[in-house]
């Protein structure tokens, strides 16, 4: 295998790549038989935990009456119809399997309706693997600014030449800037696209007012708003960070928590732009969209979020602000500056002297380094956890489970440093 991994990002698992054998509720066996208390949730999808017994009873019974139809079914129907009843902006759906696809589909419709070429995009907001969107997703510190505007920086070689004419970078929760460069170049933008909450690099909350200043300016000069919600959505809010924080894009994209682990991602949207795909002007495809057990693993995973009996959303929250302020505590008792931001079900922790991280570039402050020492000594306590800092709670945690982690991190935090091995030269 290219690397040991099948995703790059597994490259940069602490201590090295690891291999599990299995995984149930909220823990995972290695095969070496070790078990872990997990807060990665494989990126995120798990939400309701590994292996929910629900999730895996609805697929088994979708698969024994076919794995892939290549037409229509009526489970397909069922999910786009609950997803337009919890979703403020869904009024036409499409499926596809990865969160990388259906961002570039809500790009392309975007283009189509608006028949203009450039987006607007925010730096450290990721939205994909695609060239297009591979620009400024965690650039150095060198990066210069161009008038209002950030340089594309390039994430990855391979990238074909000419796509930095597509698109223009904006640092996150600078509405006047926003306005600013709309005023003059709003004609040449398609979309402005977004992480609601800006998850992949410190979970960093829009400041108050931003995303509804964002969505006049888009209205005002006629571009199209799309929130990236593979993150947020379904896991603050059954309706996403855009129920959350009542402002509605044109377009959404959501993915991840939506099935459990399964691929499926959903691009929701506005009837007057959705028709352009409906009516085959902008085309999208994909042979495994929507296949059999892909869509009765979201089935699933949606109605157990939504069971008012369960009430997961507010364990969710409970929990995840439990951890919150437990690790604060350890942070404080060991007298490290730690800093977490977010929300209870998705936050992220990292060491620095900064009160509030409200922008990319104020993620250089984090002492990286520490974190991933700190990553080391979890995984020997045995918890499993994210290098760059997000942590995600899932409904198949506990409150022992919460207690064992924070009780886990103020010994870690207390115990001697390891050394950090000299750099060459």
């Amino acid at each position: 295998m290219a690397g040991g991994v099948s995703s790059q990002f597994r490259a940069g698992e602490i201590p090295h790549p690891l291999f599990y054998a299995r995984a149930e509720g909220a823990r995972l066996t290695d095969v070496d038989g070790n078990e872990v208390l997990d807060f990665t949730l494989s990126q995120g999808p798990m939400i309701l935990g590994h292996s929910h017994p629900a999730v895996l009873r609805a697929v088994c019974e979708a698969i024994s009456q076919g794995q892939l139809y290549g037409a229509q079914h009526m489970a397909e129907l069922e999910l786009a119809e609950m997803l337009r009843s919890l979703i403020p902006c869904a009024e036409l759906v499409r499926f596809s399997l990865s969160g990388s696809e259906a961002v570039h589909a809500a790009l392309r419709v975007a283009r189509a309706y608006t028949r203009r070429p450039k987006f607007i995009k925010f730096e450290g907001h990721y939205h994909g693997w695609f060239d297009n969107v591979s620009f400024s997703i965690n650039p150095s510190r060198q990066e210069p600014h161009v008038s209002d505007l950030l340089s594309p920086a390039r994430w990855t070689q391979g990238i074909s030449a000419g796509l930095e004419s597509q698109l223009l970078v904006l640092p996150w929760n600078d509405l006047q800037r926003l306005q600013a460069v709309l005023e003059r170049r709003g004609s040449e933008v398609a979309a402005v696209i977004m992480e609601p909450v800006m998850c992949n690099n410190g979970c960093i909350l829009p400041c108050p007012g931003f995303l509804e200043g964002v969505r006049e300016a888009c209205d005002r000069h006629g571009v199209t708003l799309i929130f990236d919600e593979v993150i947020t959505g379904f896991r603050i809010s059954s309706g996403g960070a855009q129920k959350h924080f009542d402002v509605v894009p044109d377009l959404a994209v959501f993915g991840k928590a939506m099935a459990s682990g399964f691929p499926i991602s959903a691009l929701v949207g506005k009837r007057k732009i959705m028709e352009c795909m409906a009516a085959g002007a902008c085309i999208h495809a994909g042979t495994l969209n929507a296949q059999n057990a892909c869509v009765a693993a979201a089935l699933a995973t949606l109605r157990e979020l939504l069971n008012p009996e369960k009430d997961l959303y507010s364990k969710l929250f409970r929990l995840g602000k439990q951890l919150c302020k437990g690790l604060s505590d350890a942070g404080a008792a060991s007298r490290q500056r730690i800093l977490i931001q977010g929300l209870g079900p998705v936050f992220h922790m990292g060491f620095t002297d900064l009160d509030k991280v409200s922008n990319f570039r104020d993620t250089f402050k984090y002492d990286t380094a520490r974190y991933r020492e700190f990553c080391l000594g979890m995984r020997e306590r045995g918890v499993r956890l994210i290098g760059r800092g997000i942590w995600y709670v899932s409904a198949a945690h506990t409150e022992e489970d919460i207690n064992r982690c924070i009780h886990a991190a103020r010994e870690c935090l207390t115990a001697p440093q390891i050394p950090q091995p000299a750099r060459a030269g």
